[in-house]
């Protein structure tokens, strides 16, 4: 078992969310997992981004400089990652606030509306959420129910009236890839 990930867009969009829960979701199953995330200057509003990196073997640095796989939330970080994207990998792009393609043709694209179904379920906030989907759907390396499990737990009694909306964002992001 092996998958790598870029994760990147504007801080706010959940892109440390997406890799934690992959991250959480993978230990569960007994696999190594790391997770480095990386903060632009500013606080809200500011460039993120998070390597992921799961594997039944170690691993020898939480570093990719390259990555068969990238998810884009946003225009700046398709420009940013594009060129990282390993051959014949897969690039997420989050086609909602994504005006351009992709430039490469030894990639695949897979453009997910994320900010739209978010917008249609009724918490623009949950975007992260169907990108997740998508992509766990897409990759297969780990089961959507141990995500969705990690979903629950992180978001806990405190916000348990968050889970069943995150969950069906989850679905959603499912649906487009099936």
């Amino acid at each position: 078992m092996y998958l790598e990930v870029i994760i990147a867009g504007f801080g706010g969009q959940g892109v440390m969310l997406i890799g934690e829960t992959i991250c959480e979701a993978a230990t569960s199953m007994g696999v190594n997992a790391t997770f480095f995330p990386s903060y632009g200057p500013e606080t809200r509003g500011g460039t993120a981004n998070c390597n992921v990196i799961v594997s039944d073997k170690p691993i020898a640095s939480p570093v990719l400089a390259t990555s068969q796989n990238i998810i884009v939330m946003n225009k700046p970080s398709l420009d940013k990652f594009e060129s990282k994207v390993k051959e014949k990998g897969y690039i997420f792009v989050n086609s909602s606030l994504i005006d351009r393609e992709v430039q490469r043709s030894d990639i695949e694209v897979i453009k997910i509306p994320a900010n739209e179904i978010a917008e249609k379920l009724g918490n623009p906030v949950i975007a992260n959420m169907v990108m997740l989907g998508a992509f766990i759907e897409k990759t297969k390396v780990i089961p959507i129910d141990k995500i969705k499990y990690v979903v629950e737990k992180f978001l806990g009694e405190e916000k348990k009236e968050l889970i069943d909306i995150n969950l069906k964002a989850l679905d959603e992001g499912v649906k487009l890839i099936k």
